[in-house]
């Protein structure tokens, strides 16, 4: 999805699960989650790198100069490329997609 699109659908304030460094299944994210069930961790890494927030949008979404569709969400400083986050449909977003 391109920046215009997301502004078309979704407005400012839409709730969305936002992903700003790695998405879930990206196998790196789950060779962390693995290794933290397992608990074999390093202390050095601190908390959870491949965090998520649920969250909502806090501007438009915009292009930057490298071609790059970003948007601000709460939670988190600067722009999140669009392919990392998701919007979060309630009921009546789902009625209204519908028809």
């Amino acid at each position: 999805m391109n920046a215009e699109q997301l502004n078309a659908r979704y407005p400012v304030g839409t709730r969305v699960m936002a992903y700003p460094s790695v998405r879930p299944e990206d196998p790196l994210a789950v060779a962390y989650q693995e290794r933290a069930a397992a608990g074999s961790l390093l202390a050095s890494w601190g908390s959870d790198p491949f965090r998520r927030l649920n969250t909502v949008t806090r501007s438009v979404a915009w292009t930057l100069g490298h071609g790059a569709p970003v948007v601000l969400v709460e939670g988190e400083t600067g722009g999140i490329v669009l392919d990392h986050v998701d919007a979060i449909l309630t009921e009546v977003a789902m009625d209204e997609a519908r028809g």
